[in-house]
């Protein structure tokens, strides 16, 4: 079974293909910009007719796409994120279409709640980033392949990126030490966290479940819990017995959305996929991984 993923070198992305290399009989390729890739690929500029070329020689079973933007100018959200996933899907349309494309959401494309979110309701993204995802999950759902959106929670885990909260975190208690100070925001906010290898989990029962599958599955720990929960949890594991000050500058997200849960029983149902692993396992493992990298990368 060939599997192509972009994104592969990023945070989900590296988990998914490791995942996606156990599976019996895979066989992983990567498409991206880095010379090393398997096939070139842009989804940041996409060029529909060179994304069909590079499908149609790679011949895949199945299409993961974990490739996007978190951050940057207007035009590197909604390349990547929007555009993208619509050249991707025009392109495997042309060269591939009886692949499954597996394409990674976010919880950002819901926004604000009260309740725990399924997939049918409304979404109402607080931002351009969310817009923008949920731009490429409708050019997804759109375009009449076999394909599903994983809508991805807040992932945690061993590789997270100082994009994220807890990436973020663990660098600067690393670099504080073990009495200093660390400045961060607003803890307040509540959101629903998932190992970044559950995710893998789950995009690989995706890639391999028979038969159609729902538009969109909600991929999270169907919990809400407080963001300072897992700053509790990596001061404890970094034994951080300094100050950590939340009057430093905050998500302007989190000030939009101070509250996400997602009911996951769809996914159990259609993959057979819970999460398995605890938001402290998920934060040890992450501080543990930090402590690991050279000390410009853990910053």
């Amino acid at each position: 079974m060939r599997i192509l993923v972009l994104g592969g070198t990023g945070f989900l992305g590296r988990h998914a293909a490791e995942h996606l290399r156990a599976l019996p009989g895979a066989q992983v390729l990567h498409a991206g910009r880095s010379p090393r890739a398997d096939l070139p690929a842009d989804l940041a500029r996409p060029d529909t007719g060179r994304l069909a070329a590079a499908l149609r020689k790679a011949a895949p079973h199945a299409v993961v796409n974990c490739a996007g933007a978190v951050g940057g100018s207007a035009v590197d959200l909604t390349g990547v994120n929007a555009l993208g996933p619509a050249a991707l899907c025009a392109a495997l349309a042309e060269a591939a279409p009886k692949a499954r494309l597996v394409h990674l959401g976010s919880a950002a494309e819901y926004g604000p709640a009260d309740r725990p979110l399924t997939e049918t309701d409304p979404a109402r993204p607080a931002g351009l980033y969310g817009a923008a995802k949920l731009a490429g999950t409708l050019a997804v759902t759109g375009s009449g392949l076999d394909a599903v959106v994983l809508r991805v929670f807040n992932p945690v885990g061993p590789g997270a990126p100082a994009a994220s909260l807890p990436g973020r975190l663990a660098g600067l208690l690393r670099e504080a030490g073990r009495d200093g100070r660390v400045r961060v925001g607003d803890l307040s906010a509540h959101r629903d966290f998932v190992d970044a290898r559950d995710v893998a989990a789950a995009v690989a029962l995706a890639v391999t479940a028979p038969g159609p599958l729902p538009p969109v599955l909600n991929i999270a720990g169907g919990t809400a819990r407080p963001v300072r929960a897992v700053a509790e949890a990596l001061v404890a594991a970094a034994g951080f017995r300094g100050l950590l000050d939340e009057d430093g500058d905050g998500s302007s997200r989190s000030a939009a959305v101070p509250w996400q849960e997602a009911d996951v029983s769809l996914a159990r149902k259609a993959l057979g996929w819970s999460p398995s692993r605890s938001l402290a396992t998920s934060v040890a493992d992450l501080w543990a991984e930090v402590l690991d990298r050279p000390e410009e990368c853990a910053r």
